[in-house]
């Protein structure tokens, strides 16, 4: 039995989103909505919750329907609640007290520790905050739950518990999630939406599976439509050739035979569906400039510590090398993002960090989490333009053929969405023309085509790059060493999986 019934769904900003949709949503469907940034799946949880209203369409939903819906950021008003107090906010006002116990029975299944649900919100990680909206909606016992870039700032630890809770909750709750993690797709959905302007296809498989069969479709449209269309012109070709005949001749018959080509060719070309052409979200494109030197950098058992001076963990000696993909493993904590900074030092004052040294060939790209290489308060087309020496038509032709458009290279760059500012940073490291990439969780903001594309361009270009990130398939697709940070230690390791299972193994 269809929850909800979605019949000709359409909805239409400056251009369409989405339209034509026809979805049914019922009891044990785990459904992954996949498009590129700001193509609509966070629009279209928004009409399924009933917060949106749709440009054309209709949506019907079974009477008294409860729908959650746990969307991608912190409303300002709950940043100053405690954990506990935003979930337990949510309950009725009638349920507030006799009701309690079920906002600790949450927080208990998302492995909230103690201390951490009397903490602010604004003082929490960005994955507890987003675990924090997931616990508020849960707690009010939705038929329904609609879960929006739920792994946005999650590492890889709080993934894991949030896949073993989602398989944990009772099958008949439908969980509809909008995501770019394809591993975490992949783990928890059974039905793929694929979003689009014109036909939306759905498969009852999850994300790979379903990708796979999408190219295979998308490849057999666009063989047949160049055979149709092949077909239709040599019909033409036909006709124009009987119809000189028949001119000359005076040929009823043959004026007639013109005229059927002519209306089979017309068939053929109305009739002919051409393939779809994802519309670019911005094209992500990098460089090497490349080094004769072998060895990038030298690390002689250096300290990686905090701030204050504690150590986290002691490289050993190792070397990068060019050519190097390097990925760093380790859980929350172990100082990953302080090795990275502590490299990123060495890069930019050779002799500073004591036993790293760096071949002066070295030429850094380097971005961070917070993407603190472009400037809020900058804007694109006065950055690209001061900093690269460019002139004002190739500042604006590079920024719009990375996604940022004309209307938008002279606002503040914090006016950019989170996909703009991750590839307005890429177009920033490209420019550098940097012989080597510091990278520290590069696909955060990036739909799916965007991780894609920055996966090709370091293997077309053999980048040389030492990255950390929580996105298991881009981590798979890029990595060919593997360095793990455990009980204060560096060690190489053949391969991530084993760490991906240890995580696992503990959150489940």
């Amino acid at each position: 039995m269809a929850l909800i019934s979605l019949k000709s769904l359409g909805v239409t900003m400056s251009a369409p989103l989405f339209s034509n949709l026809d979805l049914t949503i019922a009891a044990g469907d785990r459904l992954g909505i996949v498009a590129a940034n700001g193509r609509g799946k966070s629009t279209l949880l928004r009409c399924l919750a009933g917060e949106f209203e749709a440009t054309a369409g209709d949506i019907t939903r079974s009477r008294g329907l409860r729908v959650g819906h746990a969307e991608q950021s912190v409303p300002k008003a709950l940043l100053d609640h405690s954990f506990h107090q935003v979930v337990a906010d949510a309950l009725p006002p009638e349920q507030n007290d006799s009701e309690l116990w079920r906002v600790d029975l949450v927080l208990d299944s998302l492995d909230v520790p103690e201390d951490m649900r009397a903490r602010p919100m604004r003082a929490l990680s960005g994955g507890w905050q987003r675990l924090a909206l997931i616990a508020r909606v849960w707690v009010t016992d939705p038929d329904v739950l609609l879960l929006d870039e739920s792994t946005n700032h999650l590492d890889l630890a709080k993934i894991s518990l949030l896949e073993t809770w989602l398989d944990a909750l009772p099958r008949e709750v439908p969980v509809i999630i909008a995501s770019h993690d394809r591993a975490f797709l992949d783990a928890t959905t059974n039905r793929t939406l694929f979003l689009r302007p014109e036909e939306s296809p759905v498969f009852a498989l999850p994300y790979s599976r379903a990708r796979q069969t999408l190219d295979e479709l998308d490849a057999s449209t666009a063989r047949k439509f160049e055979r149709d269309m092949k077909i239709a012109q040599q019909l033409r070709k036909q006709a124009a050739k009987l119809n000189n005949v028949g001119i000359n001749s005076g040929s009823d018959l043959l004026t007639v035979k013109t005229k059927q080509l002519k209306e089979r060719a017309d068939k053929l070309e109305d009739a002919a569906v051409a393939a779809h052409r994802e519309r670019s979200a911005g094209a992500i494109k990098l460089a090497n400039r490349g080094t004769h030197a072998k060895v990038l950098i030298t690390l002689e058992d250096a300290a990686v510590e905090t701030p204050d001076g504690t150590l986290l963990f002691r490289t050993g000696k190792r070397h990068i090398c060019q050519g190097d993909r390097i990925v760093l493993l380790g859980r929350n904590g172990v100082g990953k993002s302080r090795f990275i900074a502590m490299i990123r030092n060495a890069v930019a004052e050779p002799g500073s960090v004591p036993n790293v040294k760096v071949t002066p060939s070295t030429v850094l790209g380097y971005s961070d989490q917070a993407l603190s290489g472009i400037s809020s308060d900058d804007t694109p087309l006065a950055m690209v333009s001061r900093r690269f020496e460019v002139g004002e038509q190739r500042a604006r032709s590079l920024l719009a053929g990375a996604g940022v458009a004309i209307e938008m290279q002279e606002r503040k760059i914090g006016a950019l969405s989170g996909g703009q500012k991750s590839r307005l940073m890429m177009l920033v490291l490209r420019l550098i023309h940097p012989n080597f990439y510091l990278l520290d969780e590069p696909t955060n903001h990036l739909d799916i085509d965007g991780q894609e594309a920055l996966e090709a361009e370091l293997l077309k270009h053999e980048a040389s790059c030492l990255l950390a990130s929580h996105d298991r398939s881009f981590i798979r697709a890029v990595g060919n060493r593997f360095w793990l940070i455990e009980k204060r230690r560096l060690t190489e390791v053949d391969s991530p999986e084993e760490f991906f299972r240890s995580v696992a193994d503990v959150t489940g």
